[in-house]
């Protein structure tokens, strides 16, 4: 492998287990990932959705379809998220090579709607995964279940279910974890993704991080976690939030190797 992390940026991830870098677009710091060697367990793509907050683009699939490329250059797990409408025009752009290991959805009963009619109570996520990539259904094993599998009596390992339900942060609830994001996603939906595909340890990298949930999800589960966004008003949320230090995107490259090898 060619290409390494900044001394002092690998240091701040050591120490921190978060990083938090200038505003930069996702596109760009995903192709300096790549530059640099990085391999990640996990990345979480969470974009603008092309409608309301965030604006429009014409090219919005090819725009996103070109980040799952990127994405999947650098880890070894993706996620995508989106309304349902929106992420199943993704479901036959997969980059080549990589899979859909699920259709993930979190539902939520307590959507306030200003409209009449039909209204939306839940969100997708889409699962992208190299052949072999490492799954951890067993960290979601109750208490029962873990002694049966020390005990060597545990005939399957059940898993998860591919629906996570849990309330939207709106009005009362979740009034903790609010930070005036427009479109936040609570820590428990996360951590649930996470811990399915990664390890103490692990390396997670957002590059569209918004409010960042994915390094409040990641940093309380031990693993480790670099965050980016666009939106300058955003990256001081997260700083504000988790309590870290932005670090200018060009000083990622020049140092030792952080994450996975390329070929682990």
């Amino acid at each position: 492998m060619t290409g390494a992390l900044a001394p002092a940026f690998a240091d701040r991830l050591h120490e921190d287990g978060l990083a938090v870098l200038s505003p930069v677009d996702a596109g760009e710091v995903l192709e300096q990932y790549r530059s640099a060697g990085l391999r990640a367990a996990c990345c979480m793509l969470d974009p603008w959705y092309n409608k309301g907050v965030g604006g429009t683009r014409d090219d919005y699939v090819e725009y996103i379809a070109g980040l799952l490329q990127q994405a999947g250059a650098v880890a070894d797990h993706v996620y995508l998220w989106g309304f349902p409408e929106i992420v199943a025009r993704f479901v036959d752009l997969v980059p080549a090579g990589m899979q859909l290991t699920a259709w993930l959805t979190w539902f939520y009963k307590n959507n306030p709607s200003v409209i009449r009619g039909w209204r939306s109570a839940q969100m997708a996520c889409l699962h992208l995964s190299w052949p072999g990539a490492r799954l951890y259904p067993e960290h979601f094993l109750n208490e029962a279940q873990l002694e049966k599998q020390r005990e060597g009596k545990l005939r399957y390992i059940p898993g998860p279910t591919s629906v996570i339900e849990e309330p939207l942060l709106v009005g009362f609830v979740g009034r903790r974890e609010q930070t005036g994001h427009p479109a936040q996603k609570p820590v428990a939906v996360f951590d649930k993704l996470l811990r399915m595909v990664t390890e103490a340890g692990d390396l997670v990298i957002d590059p569209m991080c918004g409010s960042g949930t994915t390094g409040a999800a990641a940093h309380a589960s031990g693993r480790l976690a670099i965050l980016s966004d666009v939106d300058s008003s955003y990256v001081s949320l997260v700083e504000q939030r988790l309590n870290v230090k932005r670090i200018p995107p060009n000083g990622l490259l020049g140092g030792p190797q952080i994450g996975r090898t390329m070929d682990a």
